[in-house]
């Protein structure tokens, strides 16, 4: 049996709304097939009060054995570094991460905020956000570089605004049953598993991509949503056009861009004003390239695509 703790930070709760919809496998499933003991949940725990600060106690002083710290939200820092604006159990929340986060075996960071600090970390920041172990593409964060779990892991971040609940679920599975061995962390500390194919692979709109046929409005069934809306599934690590949420569909095949939610740089709200829905381009090719892509000759390559589009690229597609 894997003991399980579950804190939220600085949060909308949208991970724990995510996880809670998990099928493959499900919350129930993790509970009663793979021996997951959910010692407390914000929204499932029963201890209140004195109970709950004992039950956190306990897990710190190892009564408890804690197999996994699941972190959801950021940690709060403000003000000025005490973390008061953010208290929990009787203390600032960041003193029981410190403390919990040094007796767990496994530490995970669930969604964006946890992960690289997310949209609470947006500047000017004035919650003092950080991710645990990442502040956007900056390393450290709140537990530092160096922090090591008592299995001797980095934070396992599993970011996403929110994070698919199979990507939370399944990693939680894979720690329960001894197999994280079979799964390689990036440089990011994101499973590769989910997040080394990027959101592009398995779009229905990869034909539209090819011969830049483009769509110029939200929820259109035809074209690609890259030229002219933003699109960032060619530059964001993601499966979501594979593991299709509520196992019918995606941003993509919704008609809505992916936003590059599990990239430390989500919101992206550093860049110019409108990126985040529309494509700056120069002379017709967009500033900001699919990764791996010489400017020059993607020029080149838009414009033979464009003379040479066939009349089906402009047909519908089917999407649910």
């Amino acid at each position: 049996m894997a003991n399980v703790l579950w804190l939220q930070g600085g949060a909308c709760s949208g991970n724990t709304i995510s996880f809670l919809n998990a099928e493959e496998p499900s919350v129930c499933d993790l509970i009663t097939d793979f021996g997951i003991n959910v010692l407390w949940h914000p929204s499932l725990g029963l201890e209140l009060g004195d109970n709950l600060q004992q039950l956190l106690k306990d897990c710190i002083s190892g009564k408890i054995p804690l197999d996994i710290l699941v972190f959801e939200g950021t940690v709060v820092n403000a003000p000025k570094g005490t973390g008061e604006w953010n208290r929990f159990a009787g203390r600032p929340m960041k003193e029981w991460l410190q403390e919990l986060a040094a007796v767990a075996n496994f530490v995970v960071a669930v969604g964006d905020c946890a992960t690289y600090g997310g949209i609470p970390a947006m500047a000017p920041n004035p919650s003092e956000s950080q991710g645990l172990q990442f502040l956007k593409r900056e390393k450290g964060g709140f537990l530092g570089t160096d922090f090591r779990s008592q299995a001797g892991l980095p934070v396992i971040n599993i970011p996403g605004c929110p994070a698919h609940p199979d990507w939370i679920s399944q990693i939680l599975v894979a720690v329960a049953t001894n197999r994280l061995g079979d799964v390689t962390l990036d440089e990011f500390h994101r499973p590769e598993t989910f997040f080394k194919s990027f959101t592009q692979t398995g779009c229905t709109r990869n034909i539209h991509f090819a011969y830049k046929a483009t769509t110029s409005d939200f929820g259109q069934r035809k074209g690609c949503l890259f030229y002219d809306l933003g699109c960032r599934g060619p530059m964001t690590h993601s499966s979501c056009n594979r593991i299709l949420w509520n196992r019918v569909s995606s941003k993509t095949r919704a008609g809505m861009p992916c936003l590059g939610c599990t990239e430390p740089e989500f919101p992206f709200h550093d860049l110019k004003p409108g990126t985040v829905f529309k494509t700056q381009t120069v002379m017709g090719v967009p500033k900001e390239l699919p990764t791996g892509i010489n400017k020059k000759d993607y020029a080149l390559l838009t414009i033979v695509a464009k003379d040479s589009t066939p009349e089906w690229a402009e047909e519908d597609i089917f999407t649910v």
